[in-house]
């Protein structure tokens, strides 16, 4: 009796977990494979190099000489950036490490153009400068 008990309860309960998955299972929507690109950085806009050269002649004081070698510094290092972003934008330790290299690559030659004075200037007032650069991309 107890044998046939346990077996009935057995059997009601396999009816039910197994009826109401098969119950649901015609409700469920086969899912679909979405493919997504891999996560590539934005480019960095041509102009931000000119609108760094701006602020930088107005809060360094460059000649003229000076404005068109840090513009021609600035604009190299943004081709740089975004060559590397496009070739290692998903290899973030790389990607860091390239753009760590192009970084000191550019500070160094923008400490050959500017007068010492100037490059401890630039060193006080880069974020200040970079933040200005920004605004004055924003309003345009």
């Amino acid at each position: 009796m107890l044998a046939a008990r346990s077996l009935l309860l057995l059997a009601v309960f396999g009816t039910f977990t197994f009826g109401c998955a098969r119950r649901n299972k015609v409700n469920i929507p086969e899912a679909k494979s979405v493919a997504v690109a891999p996560a590539t950085p934005a480019p960095v806009p041509k102009a931000a190099a000119r609108d760094l050269a701006d602020v930088m002649t107005d809060e360094l004081g460059l000649s003229t000489d000076q404005q068109t070698k840090v513009r021609a510094i600035l604009k190299s290092t943004v081709e740089q950036v975004n060559d590397a972003r496009q070739r290692l934008g998903t290899d973030k330790t790389a990607l860091n490490t390239e753009l760590r290299r192009i970084n000191t690559s550019a500070e160094s030659d923008l400490r050959t153009v500017l007068s010492a004075t100037q490059y401890k200037e630039y060193q006080a007032k880069k974020r200040t400068m970079q933040t200005q650069m920004q605004a004055k991309r924003a309003v345009k």
